[in-house]
């Protein structure tokens, strides 16, 4: 953003935002803006059974997009170019950076769709340094973001039956469209034990527990009972970002790391790994799941 613009934007009188505006501005955001689609069309050779083949498909995208908060870039993703807006003010939410929407004054991808810029109406920090965590293209966190969650789950609610567990895996299953269209992508939900409330797909299993809590910003919907279901492998970060969306109950197709299991027993909660339609492994806080 050039000096001029951004004088122009300090100048511009800043009035206090209704959740309305919100919604009408975040849903204009796009207007203009020449947007990076998420699969990219290529020609590739296999060999089988002594034979050659050539085969036209599409494959998911990669792309770098630089997140701006008031004016300063404080980072570049990795990701997928599906729910920008989503994933930059998710990514500041679980990094406990802002707590609501209302903080937001404005947020837009740039003309090229390779930045997203953010405005807060106030005045923040960069955190000094960044982390690269662990997992497919690498997230980044605070280097102090661990210490920050403050979340505890008592009790044995929510409770569900087994037989829940698998349903809820196959639902998210059922909801991965971009993966249907090329492979190679994780996929979130969010799902308050009965149905799937909110999606995300990107090539970076952490990108998508950001996007997830960007929507739920967005929209404005916090369900009472919340139970997040990824795709991907469960670190520490992927743990910390399901703490800081108030989710008691983390469910995963995949494994869990050795940090995310003293994670889940520290704030209670129950975290599944290799879940399947009629199986499953919980490593920490059982009660939830009943027989």
């Amino acid at each position: 953003m050039s000096e001029e613009s951004q004088q122009d934007r300090a100048e511009t009188p800043r009035r206090e935002a209704t959740q309305c505006d919100m919604r009408i501005k975040i849903l204009n955001l796009s207007v203009g803006v020449r947007m990076i689609t998420p699969q990219k069309a290529i020609h590739y050779e296999r060999y089988e059974f002594r034979k050659w083949e050539s085969h036209d498909a599409e494959t998911i995208v990669e792309t770098p997009v630089s997140l701006t908060v008031n004016g300063e870039v404080w980072l570049t993703f990795m990701c997928t170019p599906v729910n920008l807006e989503a994933m930059s003010v998710g990514f500041l939410y679980n990094e406990g950076i802002l707590g609501s929407m209302d903080e937001v004054e404005d947020v837009r991808i740039c003309e090229h769709g390779d930045n997203v810029d953010v405005w807060l109406n106030r005045t923040v920090e960069q955190p000094q340094s960044w982390r690269r965590t662990s997992g497919c293209t690498g997230g980044v966190t605070a280097v102090d973001a661990l210490a920050r969650v403050d979340v505890s789950f008592n009790g044995d609610q929510p409770k569900f039956p087994p037989e829940a567990i698998g349903h809820l895996i196959e639902m998210l299953f059922e909801s991965q469209e971009l993966y249907r269209e090329t492979g190679g992508v994780h996929t979130s939900a969010l799902s308050d034990g009965e149905k799937i409330i909110l999606v995300a797909e990107d090539i970076g299993r952490h990108n998508t527990l950001d996007k997830i809590a960007g929507l739920c910003l967005m929209n404005n919907t916090w369900p009472e009972t919340r139970i997040l279901i990824t795709t991907g492998r469960i670190s520490s970060e992927m743990l910390q970002k399901a703490a800081r969306l108030a989710a008691p109950i983390l469910i995963s197709r995949t494994s869990p790391s050795s940090l995310s299991i003293e994670m889940a027993e520290r704030y209670g909660i129950t975290l599944i790994g290799y879940a399947r339609t009629h199986r499953f492994n919980v490593y920490s806080n059982p009660q939830r799941v009943g027989s």
